[in-house]
């Protein structure tokens, strides 16, 4: 599966952002998606997960209540809708699919990445 992710940009510190991450070439219904983050000079971070059918999530403790992922299967679409954010979310955001129907953390068991989308929250 070919995974496109788009929506990031500039933000002040409280400010929104929603990524997008469009997945062509299989049926996205059939993965687990997640979404993960990497800073400058630090390792890619999870950052959430969602089941196929949007049903279960699971979300880094560092941005729970703050961060919300979904998807919509009819469009071949995963979302992050990102709320207060704060300067230390600056990083680069990347999505991934994963086949084996577990919600997981670990960056290396998904299958597939997309490229990321620079999200920069200034103070």
């Amino acid at each position: 599966v070919q995974l496109q992710a788009s929506g990031g940009g500039l933000v002040q510190a409280g400010g929104s952002l929603r990524l997008s991450c469009v997945a062509s070439g299989r049926t996205f219904s059939n993965y687990v998606m997640g979404w993960f983050r990497q800073a400058p000079g630090k390792e890619r971070e999870f950052v959430a997960a969602i089941g196929w059918n949007g049903g279960s999530t699971n979300y880094a403790d560092s941005v729970k209540g703050r961060f919300t992922i979904s998807r919509d299967n009819a469009k071949n679409t995963l979302y992050l809708q990102m709320d207060s954010l704060k300067p230390e979310d600056t990083a680069v955001y990347s999505c991934a699919a994963d086949r084996s129907r577990f919600l997981s953390s670990n960056r290396f068991v998904y299958d597939y990445w997309g490229q990321g989308t620079l999200v920069t929250v200034s103070s």
